[in-house]
């Protein structure tokens, strides 16, 4: 958990960190739809070598890339074993009572992980080449024309930042709670009921941690008159540049050739 990374800021130089933080939020939603339209493995091969082109372009380790999604692995392997009941194609290969396990099953659960984690390293990226602040200024810019219908563009965008900088937060403090009360000879171990024991014990210090950091923050904004986004300026304002443009353009190009390799195998 000390190694837990999604959400952190990873310090480098290049093409990814110069685009307009805009750009970036918006072409990481735009590549989850590309993905998502992929049906066929044939199909996640493009999303896949654009992901890895990206790491490679940030020079983003490949340490650190896999740290920043093995903490999410968990949520792909229980959607996964979901899709292993859901699709009855194919041939049968385990049958527990009404529960069957067939060959389109277990194609359904390869591809819907494999699917998942090109998604979940392609939007792990974008936090790791943007800045928190800068984040939440482009969350800001983005909602800023619902701001006429009342929609509170700054406080949303500052929510955003504020919770993508306390995730690390978080795992630390999970960590730390966890092994002083495993220092205290609490015995969090050892089938249900240990996972049990250890939600009790782990949980409501660890709640404690977090609440007070919050009164802390709260209490530090306070003291610097923080008022929202009332006279706020910034001191390098959000402005579109040609790499974004080219950013869009591929894209366009990566959707083009989901698409079109989709049409083809499925034929």
């Amino acid at each position: 958990m000390g190694a837990f990374s999604f959400g952190s800021y990873y310090p480098g130089d290049g093409v990814l960190y110069r685009l307009d933080p805009r750009v970036k939020l918006l072409g990481g939603i735009a590549f989850l739809i590309i993905t998502l339209l992929a049906r066929t493995f044939a199909a996640l091969v493009p999303p896949a070598l654009f992901v890895v082109a990206l790491y490679l372009l940030a020079r983003v380790p490949a340490g650190r890339a896999v740290r920043s999604v093995a903490p999410l692995l968990g949520i792909v392997v229980v959607v996964g074993i979901l899709n292993l009941f859901t699709d009855h194609s194919g041939a049968i290969l385990v049958q527990l009572g009404p529960l069957a396990v067939s060959e389109g099953s277990l194609s359904s659960f390869a591809f819907i992980s494999v699917r998942m984690v090109i998604m979940m390293c392609a939007m792990s990226l974008v936090t790791m080449t943007t800045q928190t602040l800068d984040l939440t200024h482009a969350v800001e810019r983005l909602l800023a024309p619902l701001a006429r219908f009342g929609v509170p563009a700054h406080e949303i965008g500052m929510m955003l930042g504020l919770a993508l900088r306390f995730m690390p937060q978080f795992a630390s403090e999970f960590t730390q709670t966890y092994r002083a009360q495993v220092s205290r000879g609490a015995r969090l171990a050892g089938g249900p009921l240990g996972g049990v024991r250890m939600l009790s014990s782990v949980s409501i210090p660890l709640f404690a941690s977090i609440f007070r950091h919050a009164e802390t923050l709260s209490a530090a904004m306070d003291a610097r008159c923080y008022h929202g986004e009332q006279g706020r300026t910034r001191m390098h304002p959000l402005r579109f540049a040609a790499c974004d443009a080219g950013a869009a353009a591929c894209l366009v190009a990566l959707a083009v050739a989901v698409m079109a390799v989709s049409a083809l195998t499925s034929l």
